[in-house]
């Protein structure tokens, strides 16, 4: 929900002293009082935006800590070459697992000639090799793309050669303008013997970033209208453009394992999104012998300013281009310092199409290059070579030195002079780029829409086939290993709170029957929890009572949730209903979560994610300071700690308390789905490939925990939804399907009266009927 900002200005020490009753925020000198046990509440201002900033330089201290930190999860032992292949080859399989590089891949028997009466397979011809279009398969359905380069006479080195993503594969090898001549490296790779094979990537453009059924299209580049819903199915188009690379590595050892003639080394050149590629799948890939990484390599701390296409969950952890880099040893790489493509954000909104992830790409400093080789060198890549220019300036992409040098480390002899070769011709005159490129693009969407279709049964396995309901005394130990899986490994574990609770606040509010008290605690340096509690004025000496924890959605404020104001904006979507549950007698706490600030705290999940944490690995630990300050109260029953939350705050409500089990139920309000398919169709229009929240996609729920799974840890605890049939989150029949399955579990373990779901005509709104009584009954405080 949209911020209400009346409420921040309305904090402010000068405002008039009390005025009407509705919600308005005292501050007379007599009034201005603070809880028992806390300091004063001094901060002013939009507490908000500096939460916001606190968890911001909190996050980045924590990317600048993790190079040190990677060293724990390394083990290198140089005794021996199969020592160290040994010792590092659970590093190798997980930095396959966080590429999504997990498919298995169908056999490469042949190459196929891609070719039509119009338009020949055999594109072009040179005294030197032969060029022909050609595909090869990778999945089913799914195929790499691109050009074979033949050389005529002796194959001395088989070589993938990737383009940026910005190029083609003609324009590599000389076919098409736009490569300035000395760096159409497929040309000059395969001038010299090299058996060469160029894919084509998918580009930057979005011309088929949507459904055309549907009549909805985005502005996201095509990369990452298919790096949204791969993410979310633990796949990534890193992943599969890796896949298809090593696909072709499979056809050079097949071709290899005839014995035709000497053996044939196999190497790999890139250059920027190319030069990704090219490192990655040398690290993954023994048989790749020598790399060149052209117009990438770079220490990575600001990969969250980066395309998302490029965000990685839990990269950093383990990982720089360094630490990468060491995979490949004691094979040669080679990086050279060229200009990157520059890139400014996605294509501009037009014509309807919008949504896209900021993010950009420049030219690393020479100085962060050369760090992290050094570092690369200290963790035993000590054959790494660095190309460059003089005094640390640029040299352009693919270099005759590099291309000599990777020819050399491949056992391959140049000639002397490679510049005044002729150039290629196409044969063909009809030929189109965008129609292939077109083609891999629905390829992959279509491999990723089969996969979203099948992760039900994948999930099965994680949880559902592995632990059968007994009794709900049994339940919570029996999924406890899952639910430390939910919070280490799906949303991420930050380190516990480690500054004291510090509680401050200030008397806010003053209605008739409740008293409301600005809270803050401390969480790490610079980071608070910040809410809002609502005490009723009835509460006797030595009285504990149940408190509800009500929770705002999407750029919302506490007093969002708190306005009785019919005319507040907030009012229409959470009809005061945490003034209403006051009113009732509970005791409320609206805490703020930091989903506000648009791309401020969207970027707060850029930065977390290549760390394998997410916001949720920040909420939860406020949470966690909150419940700690809640339970210590005098007039507070620790047992009886509910969460009710909307929209965003239903998605809270689905997280926190799956891993919070001190919550003793949960409400999940204008949010309950089937949340995998929520995030990762292209064929519903509520689905979030088609909006703006780009942070929303949450590494590898579909094959781990999709709302159901997160329900079963809620479990036995009561668990409600509150579904509005005219809430465009979704639809009933999704909202229904992925419900039974709760109510199943509930079924199975002899409690299906402690779940409930609440259909009422309306829209994205609290409705406040079945969900009240649900707290009244399950938190044992009597309705008034």
């Amino acid at each position: 929900m949209r911020a209400n900002t009346s409420f921040l200005l309305r904090l402010n020490v000068l405002a008039l002293a009390l005025g009407a009753a509705g919600g308005t925020i005292a501050h007379s000198a007599e009034q201005a009082a603070t809880l028992p046990g806390t300091q004063p509440l001094t901060l002013q201002g939009d507490l908000s935006a500096q939460m916001v900033a606190g968890i911001d330089q909190f996050l980045l201290r924590e990317t600048t800590q993790s190079v040190a930190g990677r060293a724990k999860f390394w083990s290198r032992d140089n005794s021996s070459p199969a020592a160290r292949e040994k010792s590092i080859a659970a590093n190798r399989e997980h930095l396959r697992t966080i590429l999504g590089a997990v498919d298995a891949r169908l056999p490469v028997k042949a190459l196929e000639f891609v070719s039509s009466t119009t338009s020949p397979a055999k594109v072009a011809e040179t005294d030197k090799f032969t060029v022909f279009a050609v595909r090869w398969p990778v999945f089913e359905g799914v195929f790499g793309e691109g050009l074979l380069l033949e050389p005529k006479g002796r194959v001395t080195a088989r070589i993938v050669a990737l383009p940026d993503a910005g190029q083609t594969p003609e324009q590599l090898a000389g076919l098409a303008p736009g490569i300035a001549f000395e760096s159409q490296f497929a040309r000059r790779l395969a001038e010299s013997g090299c058996q060469v094979i160029v894919p084509v990537l998918i580009d930057r453009q979005d011309t088929w970033s949507g459904n055309a059924t549907l009549g909805r299209f985005t502005n996201q580049p095509h990369r990452e209208w298919i790096y949204r819903q791969a993410y979310e199915l633990g796949r990534h188009v890193i992943g599969y453009e890796v896949q298809k690379v090593l696909a072709a590595v499979d056809w050079f050892a097949a071709e290899e394992s005839k014995g035709q003639g000497p053996k044939s080394k196999v190497g790999i050149a890139g250059y920027a999104e190319g030069g990704l590629l090219a490192l990655h799948a040398a690290a993954l890939d023994p048989r790749i012998e020598a790399a060149l990484v052209s117009g990438y390599f770079d220490s990575r701390q600001r990969v969250w300013e980066e395309p998302i296409y490029r965000n990685v969950f839990g990269l950093l952890r383990e990982f720089g281009d360094a630490e990468v880099a060491s995979l490949i040893a004691p094979r040669a790489l080679i990086i050279e310092h060229s200009e990157a493509p520059r890139v400014d954000g996605p294509p501009a909104p037009s014509k309807g199409r919008g949504g896209a992830a900021p993010g950009k790409i420049a030219t690393p400093e020479f100085s962060s290059i050369e760090q992290e080789i050094a570092r690369a060198k200290k963790l035993g890549a000590t054959t790494i070579q660095f190309i460059h220019g003089n005094e640390g300036t640029t040299i352009p992409f693919a270099s005759a030195r590099s291309v000599t040098e990777l020819l050399a480390k491949l056992g391959v002899k140049t000639e002397a002079d490679l510049t005044n070769r002729p150039v290629p011709a196409d044969a063909r005159t009809n030929f189109n780029p965008d129609e292939r490129q077109q083609r891999a693009v629905k390829q992959l969407e279509t491999h990723t829409q089969r996969l979203l279709a099948l992760c039900e049964r994948t999930r099965n396995d994680f949880l559902w086939n592995q632990v059968k309901p007994t009794t709900p005394a049994a339940w919570p130990a029996a999924t406890k290993e899952h639910r430390r899986a939910f919070w280490d490994d799906a949303m991420g574990r930050l380190p516990a709170a480690n500054v004291p609770l510090n509680a401050r606040s200030r008397k806010a509010y003053d209605e008739p029957t409740w008293t409301g008290y600005e809270v803050t605690l401390d969480v790490w340096p610079g980071v608070y929890a910040w809410g809002v509690l609502l005490l009723p004025k009835d509460l006797k000496p030595g009285e504990r009572r149940p408190v509800v924890v009500t929770q705002h959605g999407l750029e919302g404020v506490p007093d969002d949730t708190i306005t009785t104001d019919e005319k507040n904006r907030a009012y229409g979507s959470y009809k005061g209903f945490s003034a209403k549950l006051a009113e009732r007698g509970f005791i409320v706490f609206a805490p703020h979560n930091p989903y506000r600030g648009q791309d401020k705290f969207r970027t707060l999940q850029r930065k977390a994610n290549p760390l394998g944490m997410s916001l949720f690995s920040v909420i939860f630990e406020q949470h966690e300071r909150i419940l700690d300050w809640l339970g210590a109260q005098p007039f507070v029953d620790a047992k009886r700690i509910g969460f009710y939350g909307l929209s965003y705050g239903g998605k809270s409500a689905m997280r926190i308390p799956a891993a919070l089990d001190r919550y003793a139920l949960s409400i999940c309000s204008a949010d309950f789905n089937e949340w995998v398919k929520k995030n990762a169709t292209v064929d519903w229009p509520f689905s979030y490939m088609f909006t703006g929240e780009y942070e929303i996609f949450e590494w590898n729920l579909g094959g781990t925990f999709n709302y159901a799974e997160m329900g079963a840890l809620i479990a036995p605890r009561p668990f409600m939804v509150e579904r509005g049939h005219n809430d465009g989150v979704g639809y009933d029949e999704f909202v229904a399907y992925e419900f039974a399955k709760i109510r199943r579990l509930y079924g199975y373990l002899g409690i299906p009266q402690q779940t409930e779901i609440e259909f009422f005509n309306g829209p994205h709104t609290i409705n406040g009927q079945g969900t009240y009584d649900f707290l009244h009954r399950h938190l044992n405080w009597p309705k008034r």
